[in-house]
C-alpha cells in the first residue's frame, strides 16, 4: 500500500488548518501554518481563487483523511461502510476512524502522532484485551482494554508523550501508571475532538 512521506507540514500548509500531525510541535512557534500561512507553491502575495462548492467539500474530504493517515481508497471503503449502517452517515463515518488501534493509542496518549502511534501499533507494542495487534486499522469496540506489552514499557516515546497536556476524550480511560487504556463505549460525535464538517464529505460523494 503506498504511503505519503513527503513533508507533513506541507499538508498543513494545504489545508490552511493545523492538522496536529507532528503532535506538540505543532503547538509551538515552529509550526509551519504560522510561519507561513499560506498554500505550498503559492506566494504569500498571490490572492487565492475563490473556492467552488466542489472544491470546499474536496477540501474537508482531504483534510479529514489525513488527519486519520487514511489513504483515499480506504477512505472510500470506510464512507461505504458508514453510509450502509443505521444513523447519521457523517458521524458514523467519523467514529470508524476514531475507533482504529493506531488513532486510540495517540487519544490515549501512548504516542505524541497519529503517524508515531501507526509506527508503534506496526512494530507489537500493544495488546488488545490480552491478544497481540500489529494492525493500526484494527477497529476497537466498547469494553476494549489497550494496553503497552511488559517488553514495551519502557520506551522513551511512549512516556514522552504522556507528559503532553493532550485531554483525553471522555469516551475512553487511561491508567498512566499501568500504561493501560479502555473504550468506555463507541463515540459519539460531540466527543469526537476534530473541528471537521462531515457533512461536506457526505455531500461530495453524493454528487
Amino acid at each position: 500500500m503506498a504511503v505519503y512521506h513527503g513533508p507533513k507540514c506541507r499538508q498543513c500548509r494545504r489545508e490552511g488548518v493545523k492538522l496536529m500531525l507532528k503532535g506538540e510541535r505543532c503547538t509551538t512557534e515552529k509550526c509551519a501554518v504560522e510561519r507561513r500561512p499560506f498554500p505550498p507553491g503559492m506566494r504569500q502575495t498571490k490572492r487565492r481563487r475563490s473556492a467552488t462548492e466542489y472544491n470546499t467539500q474536496l477540501r474537508e474530504k482531504q483534510k479529514i483523511r489525513r488527519i486519520y493517515g487514511v489513504l483515499e481508497k480506504q477512505f472510500s471503503l470506510y464512507f461505504k461502510t458508514a453510509s450502509r449502517a443505521s444513523g447519521v452517515t457523517g458521524e458514523n463515518l467519523l467514529q470508524l476512524l476514531e475507533t482504529r488501534l493506531d488513532n486510540v493509542v495517540y487519544r490515549l496518549g501512548f504516542a505524541p502522532s497519529r503517524s508515531a502511534a501507526r509506527q508503534l501499533v506496526l512494530h507489537n507494542h500493544f495488546t488488545v484485551s490480552g491478544k497481540k495487534v500489529n494492525i493500526p486499522s484494527y477497529r476497537v469496540k466498547g469494553g476494549d482494554t489497550i494496553e503497552v506489552k511488559d517488553a514495551s514499557k519502557s520506551l522513551a516515546i511512549i512516556h514522552s508523550a504522556l507528559k503532553s497536556t493532550r485531554e483525553t476524550p471522555d469516551w475512553l480511560t487511561v491508567d498512566k501508571v499501568k500504561l493501560a487504556g479502555q473504550v468506555v463505549r463507541i463515540p459519539e460525535r460531540g466527543s469526537i475532538p476534530v473541528d471537521v464538517q462531515e457533512q461536506l464529505v457526505v455531500e461530495l460523494y453524493s454528487r
